[in-house]
């Protein structure tokens, strides 16, 4: 007799992304799907994990990051933002990005807990606000502008909300938060316990000479969790490396959990990046490499017919298929992966309930003959009218 299981995430299933990057394997398809570089790293990376191994760094790090990374992280954030973290109490290495936005979440939200989450959304934070007793309440950005209402967030506030989930820039639509925004977040919250976890994984990759903001520059620094990924710095997504900034107040409480989730993270990873990390040239350069790749499929999508929407950050591009096709968004992006050899992800699949407004995503973080291979197969789309 089979165990009855009471399901903590009874509606979860696998991700959008391994099931559309599943389909672009069998169908021989071009992946514009999942968010990962099909190019190597800086060779120094892979030079220098290779000499921290044989160096012998290979056995469990200190549980808050090796100190040569610490430091690093305190002194990129230094230079980008003239923002002080310390390294001994306010910066954490975690294993990529989502650990650390589940460690956040894990330690903060208590059954019964409000959290307010931006839609189209990363799709980790509803389930694991869900998995902690929490209740998400959704405020739903719309195409093509995908701009934060403010009032309808002032709205949900309640004595109940724990915490608001930002992420900045938003993936999937390339915007970044400007300081009226900023403003705005900053007055809802005076005057209450709110915690911000803002999740800023492209912070370095901002387009057409625009500035990003980050909220530890303003008055929410603290109340403000910041996580931020090197997969996305370095293009090493399988590595699995990130962090976390936060005030030592609230750090307390993230590296609890953290200790008994991965306890630590890769040691000579983690040495390599901090190497690399001195060097702010590393990472200062993302904004053109992407911004090149962003113009060439932007221009390609747009010729072919696509109603694209230029992103001020990241290296996703999102784009309207409505002259193409009236099918819903997820059956669109299956039918394309599959008759034009392209996969992408729908929209959709950003929104709790399933929102559908005929828009897909596609991940530039490709080499420019990937993108222009892309393009050759969509050229064969034919308009409705």
């Amino acid at each position: 007799m089979p165990l009855l299981l009471n399901s903590k995430l009874p509606e979860v299933q696998t991700t959008i992304f391994t099931r559309m990057s599943m389909l672009a394997q069998q169908e021989n398809a071009v992946n514009l799907s999942q968010g990962f570089p099909d190019f190597y790293p800086d060779e120094k990376l892979l030079e220098n994990i290779g000499k921290y191994a044989v160096k012998g760094f290979n056995q469990y790090a200190p549980m808050m990051g090796v100190e040569p990374l610490r430091n690093a992280i305190s002194e990129k954030v230094k230079y980008c933002y003239s923002i002080d973290y310390s390294p001994e109490s306010e910066v954490m290495v975690t294993a990529g990005a989502t650990e650390a936005l589940f460690c956040s979440i894990a330690a903060l939200v208590n059954a019964g807990d409000e959290v307010i989450v931006f839609e189209p959304a990363y799709d980790s934070y509803i389930p694991v606000i869900r998995l902690f007793g929490g209740i998400p309440k959704t405020v739903k950005l719309h195409y093509p502008d995908y701009k934060i209402d403010w009032s309808v967030v002032k709205q949900l506030i309640t004595d109940k909300t724990k915490m608001i989930i930002i992420n900045n820039p938003n993936n999937p639509a390339g915007n970044i938060l400007d300081a009226e925004d900023i403003s705005q977040l900053t007055a809802l919250v005076e005057n209450t316990n709110i915690v911000i976890l803002s999740d800023d994984v492209y912070e370095n990759i901002v387009f057409d000479g625009k500035k990003y903001l980050s909220l530890s520059q303003s008055q929410l620094k603290d109340r403000s969790i910041i996580v931020a990924s090197f997969g996305k710095l370095y293009h090493i997504t399988g590595w699995k490396l990130g962090y976390v900034l936060a005030p030592e107040s609230i750090m307390q409480e993230v590296k609890k959990v953290h200790q008994y989730n991965v306890f630590s993270v890769n040691t000579p990873a983690q040495y390599a990046i901090a190497e690399l990390l001195q060097n702010p040239d590393s990472y200062t350069g993302l904004s053109g490499f992407f911004q090149e790749k962003r113009d060439l499929l932007a221009k390609g999508l747009s010729e072919i017919g696509f109603d694209v929407l230029i992103p001020e950050a990241t290296y996703f591009l999102s784009a309207s298929y409505k002259k193409f096709s009236d099918l819903g968004d997820l059956e669109f992006a299956q039918w394309l992966t599959k008759e034009h050899k392209v996969a992408t992800i729908p929209f959709s699949s950003f929104y709790e309930d399933g929102t559908d407004e005929g828009v897909i995503r596609f991940c530039f973080a490709k080499k420019n003959e990937t993108i222009e291979q892309a393009l050759e197969n969509l050229q064969k789309l034919v308009p409705l009218f």
